[in-house]
């Protein structure tokens, strides 16, 4: 099938691409957020195609898949006329946790007949006001990067997209005193200048933005991965760091409850217990290291990309013939 998709998150995407069919990704001149076209830090395989605004009016298309409210429209007029859910089938994938209203948050697309809307986690479709939209939940899948770890630096990773932008919702302000457990290297985009926004010396918080090959090799030099997000949806990070064979810190919120099962880390919604528990993995690298390994374990069980494929694979087809 030829599946029209925008590029709007790029390791979900990664995952998805490696279906069995044809993506297709616009592309503009400037490549901006409607036009990105094809990934440049992650490896996309060549069944995904850039396919300029222009071009998609006369290109066949099985399945549009949604991302962002304002697709609805940009597709309906790049295709020429088509309308996502009544000419051509479509599929609303919600990537995120609401904001706002919470727990009231009314989806864009409630009470819509026309389309299926997928969550990305059970917590996601638990708290959005989905009104009598159908709605699936298909869990996220990764592509497996190895078992990798060797924890050799007695650091914590933590990786967070614009933490001084985001602040709280990230768990920004919970980062000074969790760096006095363990030192931290704090990798993601727009995390330059952190330290001195905390107050913190360069030693005791590090910040790179790295591609996803190199943040992966990072990731599992590091004894313990720390996710200290108040708010998300389920950062894949998080998911990633356990297919490393890394051992999770964790504030027990949103879906990380379920993704991380007892004996993979430890989840708290008290910071003093995360500091202690990285505290515990700096000195105990066998701890970490047995820990990691059923980290793993379970992120291959629940997470792994079989899985993840066959699921939407089941979506695919229902939502096509339907």
């Amino acid at each position: 099938m030829n599946i029209l998709l925008w590029h709007v998150h790029g390791s979900w995407t990664t995952a998805f691409v490696q279906g069995p069919h044809t993506y297709l990704v616009p592309v503009t001149p400037d490549r901006g957020p409607d036009g990105l076209g094809r990934a440049r830090t992650f490896p996309w395989p060549e069944s995904v195609r850039e396919v300029p605004p222009d071009e998609l009016a006369r290109t066949p298309v099985d399945l549009v898949l949604l991302q962002r409210p304002h697709e609805i429209e940009l597709a309906e007029r790049w295709l020429g006329g088509r309308r996502p859910g009544r000419d051509v089938p479509a599929v609303y994938l919600e990537h995120n946790a609401p904001d706002g209203d919470v727990p009231h948050t009314r989806h864009p697309c409630a009470d819509r007949d026309d389309l299926l809307l997928v969550h990305v986690t059970h917590f996601n479709r638990l708290f959005w006001d989905n009104g009598r939209t159908r709605t699936e939940v298909i869990e996220h899948g990764i592509v497996d990067p190895g078992h990798r770890y060797t924890g050799r630096l007695p650091r914590a990773a933590v990786v967070v997209n614009e933490p001084v932008r985001r602040g709280r919702t990230t768990g920004t302000d919970l980062l000074p005193a969790l760096s006095e457990a363990a030192p931290l290297d704090v990798f993601g985009m727009r995390t330059e200048g952190l330290a001195a926004h905390l107050g913190l010396p360069e030693d005791r918080c590090r910040a790179a933005d790295l591609p996803q090959g190199d943040l992966h090799a990072a990731m599992a030099e590091r004894r313990l991965y720390l996710h200290p997000i108040r708010w998300t949806s389920l950062g894949l990070s998080l998911l990633e760091a356990m297919h490393l064979g890394m051992p999770v810190v964790a504030l027990a919120t949103t879906e990380a409850v379920e993704a991380v099962p007892a004996g993979a880390g430890v989840l708290s919604t008290r910071p003093e217990v995360l500091a202690e528990a990285a505290r515990r993995y700096v000195h105990e690298p066998e701890a970490a290291a047995e820990d990691g390994a059923r980290a793993r374990d379970a992120a291959l069980g629940r997470y792994g990309l079989k899985r993840f494929l066959h699921d939407w694979e089941r979506v695919i087809e229902e939502v096509t013939r339907g």
